[in-house]
C-alpha cells in the first residue's frame, strides 16, 4: 500500500497510451491551448524495461468513486548522463497526480518510490525538470530536498 486508500503497482511497457494521457495530462494543466501530440514520441522512445512506471490506484473503492477505472497517479523513471561529471545517474520523467487527488501525499509517496529505485540500481544522484509555473511541484520537490542545478533559458525568434 502506497498510503492508505491507494495502491502502487508497476506498470509495463504495454501500457503506453495511458502514459501518454497521463504525461499530456501534466503538459496540458500548464500549456491549455497548446497541442501535445508529438509527446507519443517520447514514449515510443523513451518507454522501456530500463525506464520503469508505477501507477497509483485506487485501494478497494466502489467504482463511483473512481468511474473510469484508471489509475489516479503516475510516475515514470529513467536514465540521463550528467552533462559535466559524465556520469549516469536516475531522472524523474514524470510524476503525476490527477487533481481530485492531490495533496494527500501521493506525489511526495511517488518521488520517495524514484528515489528508492534509483538507490537500488547504486544511483547517488537522482534528477527531474520542472516547469517555474508549477509552483506546486516546485514546492514539493524543494520540500524533498532537490534544489535547482541550472536554468533552461529560451527565446522566441
Amino acid at each position: 500500500m502506497l498510503i492508505p486508500g491507494y495502491n502502487l503497482r508497476l506498470g509495463s511497457v504495454g501500457e503506453r497510451v495511458l502514459l501518454l494521457k497521463f504525461l499530456q495530462a501534466s503538459y496540458q494543466e500548464l500549456y491549455p491551448e497548446q497541442d501535445f501530440s508529438h509527446l507519443r514520441d517520447t514514449v515510443v522512445d523513451y518507454l522501456s524495461r530500463e525506464t520503469p512506471l508505477w501507477w497509483v490506484d485506487l485501494a478497494g473503492e466502489p467504482p463511483s468513486t473512481n468511474p473510469s477505472g484508471e489509475p489516479v497517479g503516475c510516475l515514470w523513471v529513467g536514465n540521463v548522463i550528467d552533462q559535466v561529471g559524465g556520469s549516469r545517474h536516475a531522472h524523474i520523467f514524470l510524476v503525476y497526480v490527477s487533481p481530485l487527488h492531490r495533496r494527500r501525499g501521493i506525489g511526495s509517496a511517488l518521488v520517495v518510490q524514484a528515489e528508492s529505485w534509483a538507490r537500488q540500481r547504486g544511483d547517488r544522484l537522482i534528477s527531474l525538470q520542472v516547469f517555474l509555473a508549477n509552483q506546486n511541484a516546485l514546492s514539493l520537490y524543494q520540500h524533498q530536498g532537490y534544489q535547482t542545478l541550472s536554468l533552461f533559458m529560451h527565446k522566441t525568434l
